[in-house]
């Protein structure tokens, strides 16, 4: 379903978000008070306005009243990116995603009410920890501090062997959610499934528990 968002702060990663949600198909508004950031992304939003977000006239002028889904990814400037995210919360936007440069900013992003925080470097870092650390990880999408779901691959140590015969979730705490071979995606695994040398696995658990499981199960 289509959607308004507006993306505040056009650095590295406002634009990055700006241009996927306009290529996919959503209503784009992206502000910044830097006109040249503003001029670079006129193919990629719906709408583009020059302004400072801190201000809230300004920011009252760009219409972001009518806007549910609000990111503000102001970079350095965390003063600013506090002060902007006030002035949404006062304007009782639905949805306010920050980014944020470190755990203070996170506390008083937290405190001051911002519906969701990002810390796009320091995820960026725990996915690349992971593919460095595990050459059968192709993928890792972390849930919580404990919580982690990995895409990693089969390899010959279980070819041919069912998933009750594995017994996974007994031995390592942790559940296979999907197995994908070759062109074919299995969401519901059967027990009685069985695993060939490249299949591959989507796999929840706690993160101890799925190092574990890729380092002596696979």
């Amino acid at each position: 379903m289509k959607k308004q968002f507006a993306v505040i702060g056009l650095g590295r990663f406002g634009t990055s978000v700006c241009k996927e949600l306009f290529r996919m198909n959503h209503d784009v508004l992206a502000i910044d008070r830097d006109e040249d950031r503003i001029k670079d992304l006129k193919d990629f939003s719906t709408h583009t306005i020059v302004a400072d977000a801190t201000d809230e006239k300004m920011l009252t002028n760009t219409g972001i009243r009518n806007f549910d889904n609000v990111i503000v990814a102001i970079g350095e400037d965390i003063q600013a990116s506090i002060l902007c995210t006030l002035i949404l919360k006062d304007f009782e936007i639905k949805q306010v995603w920050v980014k944020a440069q470190n755990e203070y900013h996170h506390k008083v992003l937290d405190k001051i009410g911002a519906d969701k925080i990002f810390h796009p470097e320091q995820d960026m870092g725990l996915r690349i920890a992971e593919f460095l650390t595990s050459e059968k990880v192709i993928d890792y999408i972390d849930l919580s501090d404990e919580y982690s779901i990995v895409e990693t691959l089969a390899t010959k140590k279980v070819e041919g062997r069912s998933l009750a015969d594995l017994d996974i979730r007994a031995k390592y705490g942790c559940t296979i959610m999907a197995i994908k071979q070759k062109n074919k995606v299995d969401v519901t695994p059967h027990p009685e499934d069985t695993l060939n040398k490249g299949d591959l696995l989507v796999v929840i658990g706690h993160k101890n528990d799925l190092r574990r499981f890729q380092n002596e199960a696979l």
